[in-house]
């Protein structure tokens, strides 16, 4: 599946997108009990977050996957105005995506220099190591979101990354079995003020401003990519590919990555890891984002991520 959050006036709202119509999973439950002349319980109905999905464990995913296939079906054979009445169902066109996780309950954990061209033109050796540090909740924002050119950096960066969710719990994760831990992937742009990042010497100030960490557009489930070492990662700015590579080229794969950042520590549902980034940041060519620039950080088989740079009295 692939899992959104959409905002249905101010509420955030649990949706499945399947070709270019967003699904009200909640909404099709009850919808799905009803035409079974059944009376929803109300533990039958699917949550209302993406958070409280992954919380449900797998009895929930299990019936979120019959949802699931339930209002596909529905799309496949009615009118979308039907649809749209029985509140099952709404144009994708026609909603607001917010970020998968909108606000993850904790910081967000992240890779640094986990790509060899990248480490390198940065002026550093690759890694023996995990290098890991966190970005904050309060950062994040979502697909069509903007970035804030905040006054106190005068280089501002962008890092396209491969966002990994949690869906079990666990700690000294192996890395044979650490990808079963793994509920889906996303997309995330690591923003960087690259001259507070210096000027800190160290990396949590620099990547942590006010809408630093974008994510989406989607969550797609882990059963649909069963591989996230080949996956084609690109960033373009302006139209203007400034990143591209695969998955494959991480010096650490994922479940390296798990492994490394559980031992001695529990990871929980619902935490994610970004995966670092491949060459061609602005730190490296000079070629900063300035405001008015329009972002799209993309990865196959889940999407692209837009967002503009604008002016932080414009926000």
């Amino acid at each position: 599946m692939q899992l959104v959050t959409y905002l249905a006036g101010r509420t955030p709202r649990l949706g499945a997108v399947w070709h270019d119509t967003v699904l009200d999973l909640r909404n099709l439950s009850a919808d799905m009990a009803a035409q079974r002349q059944a009376r929803p319980a109300p533990e039958s109905l699917l949550p209302r977050t993406v958070l409280e999905l992954i919380d449900g464990g797998p009895p929930t995913w299990g019936r979120a996957h019959e949802v699931w296939d339930y209002g596909r079906a529905l799309v496949d054979r009615l009118d979308p105005a039907d649809l749209r009445r029985r509140g099952v169902a709404r144009a994708l066109s026609r909603v607001r995506l917010g970020a998968p996780i909108p606000r993850p309950r904790k910081n967000i954990f992240c890779m640094g220099r986990n790509y060899a061209e990248h480490a390198a033109e940065r002026g550093a050796a690759p890694p023996e190591r995990p290098v890991f540090f966190t970005k904050p909740p309060t950062a994040v924002i979502g697909p069509g979101a903007s970035i804030v050119h905040h006054a106190v950096t005068q280089a501002l960066d962008y890092e396209v990354e491969l966002a990994v969710v949690l869906g079990r719990a666990g700690r000294d994760l192996v890395p044979e079995d650490a990808l079963s831990h793994v509920f889906g992937y996303t997309v995330l742009n690591d923003v960087t003020a690259r001259d507070l990042q210096k000027t800190h010497q160290q990396w949590f100030k620099g990547k942590s401003l006010d809408t630093f960490c974008p994510m989406g557009p989607v969550l797609v489930t882990a059963d649909e990519i069963p591989d996230p070492q080949a996956l084609g990662i690109r960033l373009r700015v302006n139209g203007e590919t400034r990143q591209e590579a695969t998955t494959r080229q991480m010096i650490f794969d994922v479940s390296a990555l798990l492994a490394a950042l559980s031992a001695g520590m529990t990871l929980e549902p619902g935490d994610i890891l970004a995966t670092g980034t491949p060459s061609g940041v602005g730190a490296a060519t000079g070629a900063y984002l300035k405001v008015g620039d329009f972002v799209e950080a993309e990865i196959d088989g889940i999407g692209c991520l837009p967002n503009r740079v604008v002016a932080a009295d414009a926000s």
